[in-house]
């Protein structure tokens, strides 16, 4: 596994041990990310391949982060990452994908995620820094990287993932580049809670992030170019 290099960091050695929650419908993954974890001194106090069955677990077991796989059979790590934002602010999460450097990005923007951790083997270490530095309150995803993707977003309008989209959608993906949560979105467009949770899984759906078992899309043309 891979992410992006982070200031070290030792205050997260005070806080030890740390809470962790993984969720991810590989379980060949969950066992070796919770191996590894305890063997580097993390609690890991709980497990799931659901994200419905995860939403549940999070709030009774109440660990500090939650490593969260981008795509499940039910849902979206992005789509849990954010109902936490809402429902459990205090807790922290990474987003486990697949995609490449540039497709996480956005998943972690969009999700409000404190970092990302791409699914590279060979590269536990960067893994546990990337825990250690979101423990510490050390993020990847600053503000200059949250705004960037944000003017990316709209950079092209004409772009066919853009164009896809509904007007109302077009706002909904707007206000969640700028960071806010679902009941904040609901609050600025005047929609149920509901209606922006169906209006959020659209949007994730046409930029590319799809629950398991859909075919893996196109990536979005000229994404990552447009923040350099």
């Amino acid at each position: 596994m891979n992410t992006p290099a982070a200031p070290p960091d030792e205050s997260w050695s005070a806080i030890l041990p740390l809470r962790v929650f993984i969720l991810t419908d590989h379980e060949m993954v969950r066992k070796g990310l919770g191996d590894l974890l305890e063997h580097f001194g993390f609690d890991v106090v709980g497990e799931s391949g659901s994200a419905a069955e995860a939403r549940r677990l999070i709030h009774v077991l109440q660990p500090d982060i939650v490593v969260l796989d981008d795509r499940l059979p039910d849902g979206t790590g992005i789509e849990v990452c954010r109902d936490l934002r809402s429902t459990a602010p205090e807790v922290r999460c990474l987003i486990l994908t697949g995609w490449d450097e540039q497709h996480a990005v956005r998943a972690a923007v969009l999700a409000g995620a404190s970092g990302y951790v791409l699914k590279r083997i060979g590269d536990s270490d960067a893994l546990i820094n990337c825990i250690r530095s979101t423990a510490a309150g050390i993020s990847p995803i600053g503000p200059g990287v949250r705004e960037r993707v944000a003017e990316s977003l709209y950079a092209t309008a004409s772009a066919p993932w853009l164009k896809a989209m509904t007007r109302t959608e077009r706002n909904v993906l707007a206000l969640m580049a700028r960071g806010l949560t679902n009941p904040q979105i609901g609050q600025e467009m005047v929609l149920p809670d509901a209606a922006v949770a169906t209006h959020v899984s659209s949007v994730l759906h046409k930029l590319g992030f799809r629950r398991r078992g859909h075919l893996i899309p196109a990536p979005i043309p000229r994404a990552w170019e447009l923040l350099h």
